[in-house]
């Protein structure tokens, strides 16, 4: 007969099967994470697991659907799978302009696109990320939003107009380009007659100088301005105006603009959803939005950069900086927009009023602070 096992023994024989276990699992576990593959879980895990069925207003291909992507993994890696995101493109369940709409209703959790797709039901949306500068850029922008009462300003908003929603911004982006054209723009008075694509309050700007405003989805642009229906367009920046084609039907590429020098993107999600998150899960979802603007942002100064060179020395693009007389009429006729919305809008003329006081402090810093860099690029590289 076989002696027993001590306690003691049987106690370290059970350690030993515990760690070695563990290891197991652990090695497996950071494989698939090195791998980029999904976790794997126990059956007690997976069933414990949210899913959250997430849209992109961007195409499959598209520069800013690879941050939807990014995003979804930060937030099933940061969560350790116990909320993962299936993320679909643009058009899979809705077009990119209906985001909004589907994840206030619940047919889609969260969406990842920008404000502006949400101007049809409020142009006061399109402040959050496509409105006025008065002197900021994006990153501006985004600390008014997230340290000067703009995140509480947007939630409130979207209360009035009763959609079930919590809107984060993530970005920022650069400065858009003016667009895309057959010739220079050299001045504003060009634009008059102009079948001309933007969306949001850009829109009401460029009607202001003149133009014939079409409001297209990105994946739309492109073929319009094969076929015609359009004269000229702007979308964002170089690395998705490459992908979608804009090199191939236009070789005019101007650069700098007043129309939407704030945007960033937004992650819409269905409130109901995420208020059923526990406390450490909605925390995690928070802090990887703010992972992924600043991954984001890193990104895009590496590809936009490089896309910018490779059109203007491959692709027979002739790139071209917007002149000054075309962005002060840009000005005038925000001014003539704003004004117009304000006095229409009580809510309007708050969140202006409260960017314009943002905006005038840390404008005042930043001239003061921040070096002219431009002396240091003229020493060095001409």
């Amino acid at each position: 007969m076989r002696k027993a096992a001590s306690p003691r023994a049987a106690s370290r024989q059970t350690r030993r099967q515990f760690l070695k276990t563990a290891a197991a699992a652990g090695a497996a576990g950071a494989a698939a994470t090195t791998l980029g593959m999904p976790y794997v879980f126990t059956k007690q895990a997976s069933a414990q697991q949210t899913v959250w069925k997430m849209q992109s207003g961007w195409p499959s291909r598209d520069f800013f659907h690879e941050s939807a992507v990014a995003l979804s993994q930060k937030i099933t890696e940061m969560a350790a799978g116990r909320l993962r995101i299936d993320l679909l493109p643009a058009g899979a369940v809705v077009g990119a302009f209906g985001i909004a709409d589907a994840v206030n209703t619940g047919l889609l959790d969260a969406g990842h696109a920008v404000g502006v797709y949400a101007y049809a039901k409020s142009p006061t949306t399109s402040l959050f990320g496509t409105g006025p500068s008065f002197g900021m850029d994006a990153i501006d922008l985004l600390s008014w939003f997230y340290y000067g009462g703009g995140f509480q300003m947007y939630q409130d908003l979207l209360a009035k107009l009763k959609l079930n929603l919590v809107n984060f911004l993530m970005g920022p982006m650069p400065t858009q380009p003016l667009g895309w054209f057959r010739r220079p723009i050299t001045k504003p008075e060009q634009f008059k007659g102009t079948k001309f694509r933007t969306v949001g309050l850009s829109a009401e700007l460029f009607a202001e100088l003149g133009a014939s405003v079409v409001i297209l989805p990105g994946g739309e642009i492109v073929p319009a301005l094969e076929r015609g229906v359009i004269d000229g367009a702007e979308f964002n920046n170089p690395s998705s105006d490459k992908v979608l084609g804009f090199p191939d039907v236009r070789k005019v590429y101007m650069l700098q603009s007043y129309h939407q020098p704030v945007e960033s993107l937004e992650v819409n999600i269905n409130k109901t959803k995420y208020d059923a998150l526990p406390a450490d899960l909605k925390a995690i979802v928070k802090w990887a939005i703010y992972a992924e603007g600043a991954d984001f942002h890193y990104r895009a100064i590496a590809r936009n950069s490089l896309d910018l060179e490779e059109m203007e020395r491959q692709r027979g693009v002739r790139v071209f900086t917007t002149p000054r007389e075309v962005l002060l009429a840009q000005l005038d006729a925000w001014d003539k927009v704003v004004a117009k919305r304000s006095k229409e809008n009580p809510d309007f003329a708050k969140i202006v009023n409260s960017q314009k006081t943002w905006a005038r402090r840390i404008t005042s810093w930043k001239r003061r602070v921040y070096v002219d860099n431009s002396i240091a690029v003229k020493r060095y590289f001409g």
